[in-house]
């Protein structure tokens, strides 16, 4: 079996269960949510902590076991906001108390402080990633329409970055971070995301389908620098893979990583336009 056959076959099975799962809404979809948040960090921690730094103890672990309890129980918006700033801010401060007054670190044993940083980023990429999700599903309509244009501009965009990048080629676009990565392939992946999300609106009866076009074309935007900054870190981390998983994809890092900045992009504008609560709302009103 091919590398690409088993990439679609983890894909098809993936989008099942996940479409099944967003069409519940709800418990189920918060718990999908909040596995995807476990995975996520249990994944960053393994690329950017090194294996000597435990100095933390459980700490990030703990606080993160917390803030997926609340987002489980369905607390407001503002709960886990602030829980996320609490998470961040605590791992930070107890890294640096505990940094140690005298030596130096080395290239290949970070200090106290640069662990405490990366298990900080971890637990926010982590932490917004399920808040973003589950309050944008909510338990209603727009909540259900909300989640299902975001996948299909992301999913869209990821195949049509694929295939226009592999028949076109060209110029690179982040050689540096990506060098798979072909600019005719991030135009062709956006063309795509936004093609997909106008059918889903229009699908879906939204009538604003101007600003709809205008949101796809964010959203596939920075679906894609998502993508790119998974790819930075595990280059950082001299990692090929965020974990293996995901049969032909890696782990759910290499899966999600365009979902979850396009999914906070997609709630912030769900919040400017109705409240943090219901961003749905906004965007996909009943």
């Amino acid at each position: 079996m091919s590398n690409l056959q088993l990439r679609v076959i983890s894909a098809v099975v993936l989008a099942v269960v996940t479409l099944g799962l967003t069409w519940l809404g709800g418990l189920p979809f918060r718990l999908l949510c909040a596995a995807m948040t476990i995975l996520i960090f249990y994944e960053w921690t393994r690329m950017c902590r090194p294996v000597a730094a435990t100095g933390l103890g459980l700490l990030p672990e703990a606080l993160l076991l917390v803030f997926v309890g609340a987002l489980v129980a369905g607390l407001p918006a503002s709960w886990l906001l602030l829980l996320v700033a609490v998470m961040v801010v605590a791992t930070v401060a107890v890294a640096s108390m505990r940094q140690p007054s005298t030596g130096q670190p080395s290239v290949h044993q970070p200090s106290m402080h640069q662990t405490g940083q990366w298990d900080a980023s971890g637990l926010a990429y982590a932490a917004i990633a399920g808040l973003s999700l589950a309050l944008l599903r909510d338990g209603d309509h727009p909540g259900l329409v909300a989640i299902l244009f975001l996948f299909a501009v992301v999913w869209a965009t990821d195949i049509a970055a694929y295939f226009v990048g592999r028949a076109v080629g060209g110029p690179k676009l982040a050689p540096s971070i990506s060098p798979g990565k072909t600019q005719s392939g991030a135009l062709g992946g956006a063309v795509g995301g936004v093609v997909a999300g106008l059918l889903l609106a229009a699908a879906a009866g939204a009538g604003n389908l101007a600003v709809l076009g205008v949101v796809a074309l964010v959203l596939s935007l920075v679906s894609q620098a998502g993508d790119l900054f998974e790819s930075w870190v595990k280059r950082r981390h001299n990692r090929k893979d965020s974990g293996t998983l995901i049969p032909g994809h890696g782990g759910v890092m290499d899966r999600v990583d365009g979902l979850v900045a396009a999914a906070f992009a997609l709630y912030v504008i769900g919040w400017i336009s109705a409240t943090a609560d219901h961003p749905a709302q906004g965007l996909f009103p009943a």
